[in-house]
């Protein structure tokens, strides 16, 4: 491990808190600079990846889907065979290895999609550590199965019902709780946003995906034109992308939650102009604000990418012109989850789908001999009671209504 560490990335980052947090976060920073030169730590990690999170994960030749475009050839990254059924995991392993380090007793987390609180909640299941996941009222009620494997793996899931509900107001809670209870508790921030050194240490922990990446690439002799990873606060797009972010090919793409349309309160997207500079929850990014600076609020059928902010670094990227970055509707998503499950037997996530129905168009525009890779960042199961809703409503409301007779 010996990724860079940065307080900004160009006009955004930075540590934006109240005094109380500076401490630990000065703390946090110096133990985390000190695990990218130990051998021992990154043993750990790599030995807990191997048995536990089960790395490395498959790049799958897309042959039907190759097929039928008639373009450039498509890979899928399978990350969400990983334990837990997504890359959250990555990230969940070494913030807690490195809490154990530093002699924390006590872990809490937010959650928007659960990805992020069920990999969190398994980890320290596997390490002996408490933990507490922050939730919004409205993300448990749709990701009702990643709350019940939360609670299995023995975390202690906690209803956010103030604001929107949903994961900015997780964030905020666990926050809260963070600054009462530093001494002994660490904070898991799910994605690469959040104070420095946060966005560097989910970079860093997730970039384990596009080292693997890079090296399947090589190994498989193709000639990638593109990557593809959907984007909420963006934790699969960084590490994802990590390896080539100083190069000048091939191109990176990330996928924002075109929601179902660009009205406001209808998205989740901000780049392209739709966000402006702004500093919330202690880091200075691109946010959907209003005149008066508020957050205003989002719509994504993805839970994980239902977020007003986007990790600094990613901000910075799509401002450098490195990252491009396109938007995927609600519809498109759930066309794309459709495609990859009836012609190559995997079903994305919604939150994934974002990045599949951007890959599906980008490689129609290119020839046969470059090829396109796309992150499946997590698998589709937790999104089942919304994917049936809205892909076969009325048998799967009569399954409901029949299993609601038998509680």
């Amino acid at each position: 491990m010996s990724e860079p560490y940065h307080d900004y990335f160009g006009d955004f980052g930075g540590r934006y808190v109240a005094e109380v947090l500076r401490t630990p976060l000065d703390l946090l920073e110096a133990e985390f600079a000190a695990v990218l030169e130990d051998d021992g730590f990154r043993a750990d990690f790599d030995r807990i990846a191997a048995q536990f999170i089960g790395r490395p994960t498959p790049l799958l030749f897309a042959e039907n889907t190759t097929r039928a475009l008639g373009g450039a050839q498509v890979y899928v990254k399978l990350e969400g065979l990983a334990h837990t059924g997504a890359h959250k995991i990555n990230n969940a392993v070494g913030q807690v290895l490195l809490a154990k380090r530093m002699g924390k007793r006590r872990i809490i987390a937010e959650t928007g999609a659960g990805q992020h609180g069920v990999a969190t909640a398994a980890v320290c299941a596997k390490l002996g550590m408490p933990c507490r996941v922050y939730m919004g009222e409205v993300d448990i009620r749709r990701q009702k199965p990643n709350v019940f494997w939360m609670q299995m793996y023995g975390a202690e899931v906690v209803s956010v019902t103030s604001g929107s509900r949903t994961l900015k107001d997780a964030v905020n809670e666990a926050l809260r709780d963070w600054a009462a209870s530093f001494a002994d508790t660490h904070y898991v921030i799910g994605s690469a946003l959040g104070p420095s050194p946060y966005p560097d240490m989910v970079r860093e922990f997730q970039s384990v995906v596009g080292r693997e990446t890079e090296r399947q690439i090589a190994d498989a002799g193709i000639d990638v034109a593109a990557l593809v990873a959907c984007v909420g606060g963006g934790s699969n797009a960084i590490g994802f992308f990590a390896p080539w972010l100083e190069r000048e090919s091939p191109r990176l793409v990330g996928v924002e939650a075109g929601g179902t349309s660009d009205e406001v309160g209808a998205h989740a997207a901000r780049m392209g102009g739709l966000g402006v500079p702004g500093i919330v929850q202690g880091y200075k990014s691109l946010f959907l604000l209003d005149d008066d600076g508020q957050v205003q609020p989002t719509h994504s059928i993805s839970a994980g990418l239902d977020y007003p902010g986007i990790g600094p670094q990613l901000a910075a990227l799509g401002q450098s012109g490195r990252v491009e970055f396109r938007r995927a509707r609600d519809q498109e998503a759930l066309a794309a989850v459709k495609h990859f499950a009836s012609r190559e037997g995997v079903v994305f996530a919604l939150e994934s789908a974002h990045g599949g129905a951007a890959a599906l168009d980008i490689a129609r525009e290119l020839p046969s001999d470059k090829a396109v890779v796309v992150n499946m960042s997590g698998r589709g199961d937790k999104d089942l009671f919304i994917m049936a809703g809205e892909l076969d409503r009325a048998s799967w409301k009569e399954f409901l209504l029949s299993e609601g007779g038998r509680l």
